[in-house]
């Protein structure tokens, strides 16, 4: 079978798919700067044309920011997480929690079903670091710590793009937390919510997500 040249485009397309993977593998994290031009043509097989092409490509989308004289930086770790950023952006907060609901309600059932005994160990440490922050008065920590809860009940329910949309409300829910005070105002339903997780229970797991962001809205 004869094979097929090789284009620009498609030199383009590999350069585009080596970074994804690089996304993908947790190498690349939000935030970080990606390697020069060169480092990054060396690494992937490509001349620099190539990578600056696809760069351009990435960051169109939204995954890459370019900052001039100072390098190009992660943004999000896919299109769908760039997408769902810029839309958070627009919403009104109302929006922003039916959309919360719909994602973590369904998704605490989803992890009472599939949950595995990694998953519960992942949510017990969490939950660990919740408590020892609010003791220490940590805020920073506290608020790390909530979120990390709220993504690993998500990432329990084992469905890749339910993670992934809600991927996209991380860094909205992030700064929608406030600083407890002496006590954990939602300690309670926390406990509730990984409760019915472990204890396998949807019907109870999704009732409990309800409540906990029910109260988050008053």
């Amino acid at each position: 079978m004869p094979l097929t040249p090789t284009t620009s485009a498609s030199l383009v397309d590999q350069a585009i798919e080596g970074m994804r993977a690089l996304l993908a593998s947790g190498e690349w994290t939000v935030g970080t700067r990606i390697p020069p031009e060169p480092a990054l043509a060396a690494a992937l097989g490509v001349s620099r044309n190539t990578v600056r092409e696809a760069v351009r490509a990435l960051a169109h989308l939204g995954v890459l920011h370019v900052r001039r004289g100072d390098g190009t930086y992660v943004a999000a770790a896919t299109e769908m997480q760039a997408l769902m950023r810029r839309q958070v952006d627009r919403v009104d907060l109302e929006h922003l929690l039916e959309v919360r609901h719909a994602i973590e309600v369904r998704a605490a059932a989803l992890a009472a079903e599939r949950r595995t005994a990694e998953d519960l160990a992942v949510l017990d440490a969490i939950m660990a670091r919740r408590h020892e922050a609010l003791e220490k008065s940590d805020g920073e920590g506290f608020i790390g710590a909530d979120v990390d809860f709220h993504v690993a009940v998500v990432a329990a329910a084992h469905n890749p793009l339910l993670a992934e949309l809600y991927d996209g409300l991380v860094e909205t829910l992030r700064a929608s937390i406030d600083l407890p005070g002496t006590a954990d105002a939602l300690a309670a339903e926390h406990d509730a919510v990984l409760d019915a997780v472990r204890a396998g229970d949807p019907v109870a797991a999704a009732a409990a997500g309800a409540e906990l962001l029910d109260h988050v809205e008053r």
